[in-house]
């Protein structure tokens, strides 16, 4: 990803916590020279000091058999906000775009123990809705199991984070603070999420 100086983020907990934050992610695998892009939710953990993407295919989405033996590509990346140029202090300006965007390169494994399957899927669910789990732990068995068999976990270990906050950094604090109050009020959440980070990332460059 190219990542000017002033965009570099390099802490690895800021960077992590925005991975669990925004977990619904962009796969990308390529096989004979065509890239193959699927939208999943991971879970991202620390195993080691590594970090780990654990996630599920559907069994009928082939890509699932490119993980293994080749270098995997996962994008996180939501929040985002058209910064217009009524915004800066001169005239002669152009419009741009704020956003945050995380790469990650790893080596992916395939999970094929139907034990550990569905230790990934209780996961996920103790991740995104915990008050489902009663429900979950009370299925038949063999719904669970059949279920189970519809699937293709894996996880991939992180070898290169790639970081980049572009929060208008280049700008002057009036101007950023001009960008903060506008897109606070906004409608939209990406635009408020975002004035948020422009706030926080202020706050540590001082």
């Amino acid at each position: 990803m190219y990542i000017p100086k002033i965009n570099l983020t390099t802490d690895r907990a800021e960077i992590i916590g925005f991975m669990q934050r925004f977990s619904f992610a962009t796969i990308v695998t390529s096989k004979d020279n065509l890239p193959i892009a699927t939208h999943l939710p991971f879970l991202v953990t620390i195993r080691d000091e590594n970090v780990i993407l654990t996630s599920h295919f559907a069994k009928a989405n082939k890509q699932w058999a490119d993980i293994e033996g080749n270098r995997v590509l996962v994008i996180f990346s939501e929040p985002h906000a058209y910064i217009s140029p009524k915004n800066y202090d001169k005239e002669l300006n152009v419009p741009t775009w704020n956003y945050i965007s995380i790469h990650t390169y790893g080596q992916g494994k395939l999970i094929t123990e139907t034990e550990k399957t569905f230790e990934v899927l209780e996961a996920t669910i103790d991740n995104y809705e915990t008050s489902y789990r009663q429900q979950w732990d009370n299925l038949p068995a063999d719904y669970k199991l059949m279920m189970s068999k519809g699937i293709v976990a894996f996880e991939i270990l992180v070898t290169d984070l790639q970081a980049k906050k572009k929060l208008s950094q280049n700008r002057t604090d009036s101007e950023q603070q001009k960008i903060i109050d506008i897109l606070s009020k906004s409608k939209s959440t990406n635009e408020q999420i975002i004035a948020d980070y422009i706030k926080i990332n202020k706050v540590s460059d001082k």
